[in-house]
């Protein structure tokens, strides 16, 4: 920089300088790591792919054409409104598939096919693009697109499909429990993913392999998912709604519905939570406590979508209690002016 100054002062410096590249400052989130935005959403994508095998497995070709059309929908209107508003075209960056990825798994098999697109637009443009893009946004888009449709066509949203064959079910495990009744299944049944659900949701298996994954390739820590998993099953497991079925009760209540993908996928959104540790244990447990009072006291069997689109509200509040002080640096006391 002293060299830059004084070729400035002494007129040989050129007529634009062009910073390094390190100078350069990108949106959030900032982490220190060689990996671009393109290869964290590539290991987000392989993660993601066992929940879709199965649930392709599990209810058939309509499931992949609604995961295909939240896909391609979400791509395309993240192109139509960067290409309107005259902004880079960012569709490389995969981030937009990933999106649709994460709506489409967390759909039905038997919804309209009209449902996805109307999913990935508000997810794309309400809760992404007009927010200024990826890093920008303040909750999840992919929870944002799915909560959307479940308040404006909840019908559409429970149309589930026994696997193996094409009768729609509106009976779910969740809902059984919220009747305070224990599913007649046994436990492995929905580890392995063989009951009424969301296309990649109901494969606790499948979402393990997808979640180990990501810890291998240190795309996600283990604080939230540790958290939010284990401050729900806590409560369950004391606090069980069925009188006598402690084990029961919790074992159900964390292998089914959406709990485990969101806390494996939807949670980790690197935009939307806090960058510090003791944020993110904060985080995770706020996300298992607001999920358990929504199933407990709520209309809806579910609520961890719920849950983590409210805690993610919260982020900067959590990383401005949790940031470090700087080794060396006062540490202001309250009664300090």
């Amino acid at each position: 920089m002293n060299e830059m100054n004084q070729n400035i002062k002494s007129g040989t410096a050129e007529k634009e300088y062009v910073l390094p590249q390190l100078l350069h400052v990108s949106p959030a989130p900032h982490i220190r790591s060689l990996d671009t935005t393109r290869a964290l959403m590539l290991d987000v994508i392989i993660a993601l792919l066992p929940a879709l095998f199965w649930g392709v497995f599990s209810f058939g070709w309509r499931a992949l054409a609604v995961v295909s059309i939240s896909v391609a929908s979400s791509v395309l209107f993240e192109a139509l409104f960067q290409r309107i508003t005259k902004r880079p075209l960012m569709i490389t960056d995969l981030s937009s598939v990933v999106t649709g990825l994460i709506l489409g798994l967390s759909l039905p098999p038997r919804v309209s096919f009209w449902v996805p697109v109307a999913g990935a637009f508000f997810a794309i443009i309400i809760a992404k693009q007009l927010f200024g893009g990826i890093g920008k946004n303040l909750v999840n888009p992919a929870l944002a697109g799915r909560v959307f449709l479940s308040l404006c066509w909840p019908e559409e949203m429970v149309r589930f499909v026994d696997p193996g064959t094409d009768l729609v079910s509106y009976a779910t495990p969740l809902l059984s429990l919220k009747e305070r009744t224990i599913p007649d299944s046994s436990v492995f049944d929905y580890v392995l993913g063989s009951y009424a659900g969301a296309i990649g949701e109901v494969s606790a298996l499948a979402i393990a392999i997808g979640g180990v994954y990501l810890l291998i390739r240190r795309v996600i820590t283990w604080h939230i998912p540790v958290a939010f998993l284990g401050t729900a099953a806590a409560v369950f497991f004391f606090f069980p709604r069925i009188e006598g079925e402690n084990v029961n009760f919790a074992l159900f209540s964390i292998f089914t519905g959406s709990l485990l993908f969101c806390a494996v996928f939807a949670a980790n959104d690197f935009a939307t939570t806090p960058v510090t540790n003791g944020g993110r244990l904060l985080f995770g447990v706020g996300c298992g406590l607001i999920t358990v009072f929504i199933r407990y006291f709520g209309a809806y069997p579910e609520g961890a979508a719920y849950a983590v689109l409210i805690m993610n509200l919260f982020v900067p509040l959590l990383e401005r209690c949790t940031i470090p002080t700087r080794y060396g640096a006062h540490q202001k006391r309250s009664n300090e002016p």
